[in-house]
């Protein structure tokens, strides 16, 4: 009888001592490397991108073309006030706005510097 209560009791004392460590696993942050240089840790930052050997990340490119924001400003430097764009299509940027005569429209070419059409 004294042999099953010890039993039941260290069953219990592991038990409790394996819940009471629980704790969240931070593995996902530390990557070990084995290589020519030996193993080593590498610590990784989990606001970055994730990198997996020699697959980088790249920016993105630079936006090709007339943006709107560019238009605005050419339609300004043409004479416009209050340039505003109306039409976008993979050929022209349409822009509105007004000169001392009245309102005018400017088309320039979507593609890079906005060159006027």
């Amino acid at each position: 009888m004294l042999k099953v209560i010890h039993a039941a009791g260290l069953a219990l004392v592991v038990t409790v001592a394996g819940l009471a460590t629980t704790s969240p696993v931070r593995a996902q942050d530390i990557e070990l490397r084995i290589g020519p240089d030996g193993v080593r840790p590498v610590i990784r930052d989990p606001r970055q991108p994730e990198y997996r050997g020699d697959d980088r990340r790249r920016p993105p490119p630079p936006p090709r073309g007339c943006s709107e924001r560019e238009a605005r400003a050419a339609a300004r430097e043409a004479g416009l006030r209050d340039p505003e764009v109306v039409r976008v299509t993979p050929g022209r940027v349409v822009v509105e706005g007004y000169t001392r005569r009245g309102p005018e429209r400017i088309t320039f070419a979507n593609e890079r510097g906005c060159p006027e059409l």
